[in-house]
């Protein structure tokens, strides 16, 4: 099986799995105007709280991109222990598909799903009356972009060491810790241990890709260290696991 043959193949698979789209697709988009809708006309949200000011379907426009995104890359995982419960993986070492190309394949898959929800997620934001210049909507997508990188290699190495059917309540489970200590749902204030927590994670400098459209800062080194030094780690965890995997074949 050719590179290209199974990237086809990879693509298919995934837009007609219904889960994916329950999950990665439209639960972020429900969540997004079941919270957004109601707040259209919010402009000073979190005021109050002496943080804001923002516009609210900006505010959560961008909290549930990097959301939804992160879950979109993260399946991957989900379908590499899918191949392994049937001995998929198997048949394809079989083939002239290369271990590097099949990874790419995972990795790009998970991109392009990702992709397709921010732009949903996008377009349900500019619906609710959000409005950014060109080069915000850019640099947001960018830095989102590279911040999924570690969120790839934990999808696949949870795809290596985790069954088929506890592979779906382990994707839950990250995502929504993930989710809740990158500040998702709330933004982190303060100078506390909960504050240097969630900067040692890929998660709050995901959401944070997404919050330069509210006050234009970019990331501070420290950012780019953070998701260089998990994606390196959990990079050579997901080889490890891989090559653990093969052996036992």
């Amino acid at each position: 099986m050719s590179a290209v043959t199974y990237a086809r193949f990879e693509l298919l698979r995934t837009f007609r799995n219904g889960r994916f789209f329950i999950f990665s697709l439209a639960f972020p988009l429900i969540m997004y105007f079941l919270i957004a809708g109601p707040n259209k006309n919010v402009h000073d949200l979190g005021h109050t709280d002496g943080f804001g000011g923002y516009f609210a379907p900006l505010y959560y426009m961008v909290s549930l991109a990097a959301w939804g995104a992160m879950t979109a890359v993260i399946a991957g995982g989900a379908r590499i222990a899918a191949e392994r419960s049937v001995g998929w993986n198997r048949q394809l070492r079989l083939t002239p598909l290369s271990t590097r190309n099949y990874f790419r394949t995972k990795v790009l898959t998970g991109y392009l799903m990702a992709l397709v929800s921010l732009a949903l997620l996008y377009l349900s934001g500019v619906i609710l009356g959000v409005r950014l210049p060109a080069d915000k909507w850019l640099q947001m997508t960018g830095l989102i972009l590279v911040a999924l990188i570690p969120f790839a290699a934990i999808g696949i190495f949870m795809g290596h060491v985790l069954t088929v059917d506890s592979m779906g309540p382990a994707l839950g489970g990250v995502t929504a810790l993930f989710a809740f200590l990158g500040g998702t749902w709330f933004p982190i204030t303060g100078g506390g241990f909960f504050k240097v927590l969630a900067e040692c994670l890929p998660s709050y400098w995901l959401v944070q890709a997404g919050r330069v459209s509210l006050d234009g800062e970019v990331w501070p080194g420290k950012a780019w260290l953070c998701i260089a030094i998990w994606t390196v780690v959990f990079a050579f965890l997901a080889m490890k696991a891989y090559q653990r995997d093969t052996k036992r074949v």
